[in-house]
């Protein structure tokens, strides 16, 4: 049976974790008229001191050593490709902010599996907690993956309508930065986002081109870069360059048809890849929730090869077998357009 106490601060520290998290996430929602409201309330340093609430200068103090500790971050080479993916993803959090959130899931799973142990009892094995470790690393960067995949699914979707919409302004008699004005007033995001950050950008002296490149690299898009190269390349020799982006959007529409067809050939194939690579996971994991001492046998010793249980050894080499195989799989079916 397991020990009350340690039950008892095991609740508390994944309660504890989990909070942070959510409170994190949601720390960047709160209004300006509540955080004016908190600014101006801490003017007052008597009645704040009273309140608990905290001074000007500790909030001012607090904000400088975050943001010194996002700089230092983002200038490593890990804080700055993290930085980035959470931008191309859209997502309003700073670096240390998303490194909590992962430390805070990486901590909290493995926590409230062990203070589900007592009522479940698969939950009070060291393997269930490790594995609850193992998804809670690696389900924060799952999502901040798929969520850019999809921003940009989002955005390569549109591009071509987007590019078409800007040469029928430049015939229409609009310069190219009122076109992508236009763009921004009459697409929706992730579109109008990126291209109202090239208008804000050139407003404040950057140059045309240069605003251009920092959206492909927020986005990172092979249509885009088809796009600003040949803007560039125009702005410099010049020619005609309503008919560029027509040229220009047949092909991207040419190239979103035919990877519709090819997924659509390789469907059963992806799909054989992830019953090939998760089944047997997913079995496992049925089998420890409905049998917990089923698999017992496989972690003890004798028999055992180079001082661990053969057991373990037939499972790892299984597991790197279907993972071979999964990734195998997806290799074939990924074609280049």
């Amino acid at each position: 049976m397991t020990n009350p106490i340690l039950f008892g601060l095991a609740v508390m520290a994944g309660l504890a974790v989990l909070l942070i998290a959510i409170g994190l996430a949601g720390s960047r929602g709160s209004s300006v008229a509540e955080r004016l409201q908190r600014y101006a309330a801490a003017g007052q340093p008597d009645a704040a001191r009273k309140a608990g609430t905290p001074s000007l200068a500790d909030m001012i103090q607090n904000s400088v050593a975050l943001a010194n500790l996002n700089k230092g971050l983002e200038q490593r080479d890990f804080g700055a490709n993290l930085a980035r993916d959470i931008a191309r993803a859209d997502l309003r959090l700073k670096v240390s902010e998303f490194l909590a959130i992962w430390a805070a899931s990486t901590l909290g799973i493995p926590l409230i599996l062990i203070a589900l142990g007592p009522f479940v009892s698969a939950f009070a094995s060291p393997v269930t907690w490790v594995i609850g470790a193992v998804v809670g690393f690696m389900l924060p960067r799952y999502w901040l993956n798929r969520r850019r995949a999809a921003r940009l699914r989002a955005f390569n979707g549109q591009l071509a309508d987007t590019i078409t919409l800007i040469a029928n302004a430049l015939r229409a008699g609009s310069s190219f930065l009122q076109a992508v004005e236009l763009v921004v007033r009459e697409t929706r995001p992730p579109i109008s986002i990126e291209f109202g950050r090239v208008i804000r950008e050139v407003n404040l002296g950057l140059p045309f081109d240069q605003a251009l490149e920092n959206m492909l690299r927020r986005v990172r898009s092979d249509d885009l870069e088809l796009m600003v190269t040949a803007i560039s390349i125009q702005h410099q020799v010049g020619g005609n360059l309503a008919e560029i982006l027509d040229s220009i959007a047949f092909t991207i529409r040419e190239r979103v048809r035919i990877k519709g067809e090819i997924r659509t050939l390789t469907a059963q194939q992806r799909l054989s890849g992830y019953v090939v690579g998760f089944l047997p996971f997913g079995l496992t994991g049925i089998l420890f929730l409905i049998a917990p001492t089923f698999m017992q046998p496989m972690f003890r010793k004798p028999p055992e090869i180079l001082g661990l249980p053969a057991g373990v050894i037939v499972l790892s080499i299984a597991g790197v077998a279907m993972l071979t195989g999964f990734m195998l799989i997806r290799r074939i079916v990924d074609i280049e357009v």
